[in-house]
């Protein structure tokens, strides 16, 4: 009965490194400029999750395996007095859609919903079964 919270629980982490990432990218979607100042637009992240956990070698459950940059092409914006544009009067932006990530963050919540209630009912098991034994 444990292993379902420990279930749970990677679920929960998963996710929450999930919507990290979406705010990260959603924080990002007009940055062009890297920390040093100079011209790289922000390449969307995109986590990759696997089965079991690492860390204990439990083969149930989820971690996130990687991150991985998006390979979408940028946004070209035509901005021929931008003094980053290139020779033909473009400027690239991030590849990030607003709408997806909101989407995608929805769908990380109703997945961390989902993990919390699980947990819930496992503890609500759990108690109920020592009620009986005591």
């Amino acid at each position: 009965m444990f292993g379902v919270l420990d279930v749970s629980t990677s679920g929960l982490v998963a996710q929450r490194v999930r919507m990290q990432t979406i705010a990260a990218n959603m924080a990002n979607q007009d940055a062009i400029f890297d920390a040093k100042g100079n011209y790289a637009p922000y390449r969307r992240r995109i986590p990759i999750f696997a089965h079991g956990d690492p860390a204990t070698g439990n083969s149930e459950g989820v971690h996130v395996q990687k991150i991985l940059f998006d390979p979408a092409p940028f946004k070209r914006v035509y901005e021929p007095g931008n003094p980053v544009a290139d020779e033909q009067g473009y400027v690239d932006y991030p590849n990030i859609d607003p709408a997806m990530e909101m989407v995608n963050a929805l769908e990380a919540s109703r997945a961390y919903e989902a993990n919390i209630t699980t947990a819930e009912a496992t503890k609500s098991m759990l108690q109920s079964s020592l009620r009986l034994l005591a």
